[in-house]
C-alpha cells in the first residue's frame, strides 16, 4: 500500500535549545532523513480542536487569548506596594517550541501591572534538578528583559518552608511563597499520564515543582500515581496556600498545537475544565498510540527522551503504552511507580534512533529492552558520561549521522514504519508506510474513545459526559 497515498512535506522541527545537561544541535535532523513525509494530526481525528499557535516566534494570538481570559479574573487584593510571584515550570518551554508559554506568561505580569499598578512582580522559573536549567530557559526565552530583570531560577533542592496540610507537614520552597501572592501558571499538556492519570492535574506542581526534594520525593518513592495526587491537593487546600494563591492561568493546548488560555480565581474551577480538556483533546491519539504494534522510534529534541512531543504527543505516551491510564477501573498494581508502569510499557517499538537529548533523566531501560543507535558522536560521548545512566553505551550502536542511523535502525527492526518525536506539534514526522498505518488505525481509535472510552473517563472524575455540568 505504502506509495498510493499523498502526503505533505516533511516539517521542520523546532530549533533544538542549547543546554549543559546536551550536545550541540547535530548536524542532521529528523527532517533531513531522506523519504520522510509529515502527517497532520486533524488528518487523523478531525475534531482535535484546531491551534491559535502551533510554532514560530509570532505569539500574538497567544496573546490575545490571555489578555481576554484575564480580563474575568477578579485582581482587586493584589495592592500597588504588594510583591507578587508568577510560579512557571520547565515543561511549559517545551511545548511549541515554548514561546507560547513565554508569552503567557509575560502577559501576565503585564495584565497585572496595567490593572492594579503593582510593580513588585516577579517571575520564579522552576526546574526539577539541574541548577543550570533555569538560567538556560531564562536566557533561551529572554525572560530577563520580558520581566525587566526581575527573574529568579529554583529547583526542588532549593531552601524550603513547612506548610502545614491534612496530611501533616509538607515543605513547598521558600522562594515560591516569598511574595504577598502567587500566581500559578501552569499547562494542560497531559505528559506522563501514566503517574498522575489526570487525577486533578492542576494541583501536580504544588506536590512536584513548587515542593522541596523531601517532599516531591513522597510522589516517586512512597506512593503510588493514584494516592501521590493527593500531596499536591493537600498543599493547595492548606490555609498557608489558599491565603496566597490569588490566581490560576493555563495555557490550553490539543495535539495541534495552543488552542487558547483559560483564568480563574478558583483553581478547582480551572482544574475540572483542564480535566475535560485532556481528556477529549489527547483521548484519541492516546488510543492510536496503544494500537501501534510495529514502530521505528527517532528521538531527536532538547529535552529528556521521554518528553519529547510528536505531533503534540510525548514519546513516554508511545512507550508506556501497555493499557489505558485514563481509565480509573484498572487497579494500581503496585505502589511502587517503577513496578507499575515497568510492566505497561510497549512491544511494538522495534528499534531507537536517539540523535539528540538531555541527559539526567533514568532510561537505561531503552537499550535493554530494544536496539539502541545513537546517531553520532557527540550524542555518544554526551551518553557515556551521563551519571543517570551508566553503562548505556554499552548496550548501544553509534551511527555517523541519522541518516545511517536510521538504516540500521530499519535493519535491526526489519521495519520501515518510522515516527519521528521531534518536538512538533499539528503535524508527525514519519516514514510514508507509518502515515499509511496510522491512517488505517484511526477510524476504529475515533470510534472507541467517542463511544466507549471518553464518557468512562468523565463519569469516573465525576465530569458530565455532555460537557455542560462540572
Amino acid at each position: 500500500m505504502t506509495g498510493t497515498l499523498s502526503f505533505d512535506p516533511v516539517v521542520v522541527p523546532p530549533p533544538a535549545m542549547h543546554s549543559a545537561y546536551g550536545p550541540d544541535a547535530p548536524a542532521l535532523r529528523t527532517n533531513d532523513i531522506p523519504g520522510l513525509v509529515s502527517l497532520k494530526v486533524r488528518h487523523l481525528f478531525p475534531d482535535i480542536t484546531p491551534a491559535i499557535y502551533n510554532g514560530g516566534r509570532d505569539t500574538s494570538a497567544v496573546r490575545e487569548h490571555a489578555q481576554r481570559a484575564l480580563a474575568g479574573v477578579d485582581m482587586s487584593r493584589i495592592k500597588a506596594g504588594d510583591k507578587v510571584n508568577i510560579l512557571c515550570s520547565e515543561h511549559g518551554f517545551a511545548m511549541a517550541g515554548g514561546h507560547a508559554y513565554a508569552e503567557m506568561l509575560t502577559t501576565i505580569k503585564d495584565v497585572i501591572v496595567e490593572r492594579t499598578g503593582c510593580t513588585g512582580v516577579r517571575l520564579l522559573v522552576i526546574a526539577w534538578l539541574g541548577r543550570k536549567e533555569g538560567p538556560e530557559l531564562v536566557r533561551t526565552y529572554d525572560l530577563e528583559r520580558r520581566f525587566d530583570g526581575k527573574v529568579r531560577t529554583a529547583t526542588p533542592m532549593d531552601q524550603g518552608v513547612p506548610i502545614q496540610t491534612s496530611m501533616g507537614t509538607m515543605y513547598g520552597l521558600r522562594k515560591v511563597y516569598d511574595a504577598d501572592w502567587i500566581v500559578h501558571a501552569h499547562y494542560d499538556d497531559p505528559r506522563e499520564v501514566y503517574l498522575h492519570r489526570a487525577i486533578d492535574r492542576i494541583t501536580k506542581p504544588f506536590g512536584m515543582s513548587y515542593a522541596r526534594m523531601e517532599t516531591r520525593s513522597i510522589f516517586h518513592t512512597m506512593m503510588g500515581p493514584r494516592s501521590g495526587n493527593f500531596i499536591g491537593r493537600a498543599i493547595v487546600d492548606s490555609e498557608f496556600v489558599r491565603s496566597k494563591l490569588a490566581f490560576t492561568t493555563t495555557l490550553v493546548s490539543s495535539p495541534d498545537g495552543i488552542v487558547s488560555i483559560d483564568a480563574d480565581n478558583d483553581i478547582d474551577t480551572i482544574g475540572n475544565r483542564m480535566t475535560a480538556n485532556i481528556l477529549r483533546s489527547y483521548g484519541k491519539m492516546l488510543a492510536l498510540f496503544r494500537a501501534i504494534d510495529e514502530a521505528i522510534v527517532v528521538l531527536d529534541g532538547s529535552k529528556w527522551p521521554y518528553y519529547i512531543h510528536a505531533g503534540g504527543m510525548i514519546f513516554g505516551h508511545l512507550f508506556f503504552n501497555g493499557q489505558d491510564w485514563f481509565d480509573l477501573d484498572i487497579e494500581d498494581s503496585s505502589l511502587v511507580i517503577d513496578k507499575l508502569v515497568g510492566a505497561n510499557v510497549s512491544t511494538g517499538i522495534r528499534a531507537i534512533v536517539l540523535n539528540q537529548c538531555l541527559i539526567g533523566l533514568t532510561v537505561f531501560a531503552l537499550p535493554l529492552m530494544y536496539p539502541m543507535i545513537v546517531a553520532n558522536e557527540s550524542m555518544a560521548e554526551t551518553m557515556r558520561r551521563d551519571f543517570s545512566n551508566p553503562g548505556f553505551m554499552d548496550y548501544s550502536d553509534t551511527a555517523t549521522d541519522i541518516v545511517e542511523a536510521i538504516e540500521m535502525a530499519k535493519e535491526a527492526g526489519d521495519s520501515d514504519k518510522i515516527i519521528c518525536f521531534d518536538g512538533t506539534y499539528g503535524s508527525i514526522n514519519l516514514s510514508p508506510s507509518m502515515a499509511e498505518y496510522l491512517l488505517e488505525l484511526a477510524p476504529e481509535c475515533s470510534r472507541t474513545v467517542e463511544d466507549e472510552l471518553l464518557p468512562r473517563w468523565l463519569k469516573q472524575r465525576g465530569i458530565d459526559p455532555a460537557g455542560s455540568k462540572l
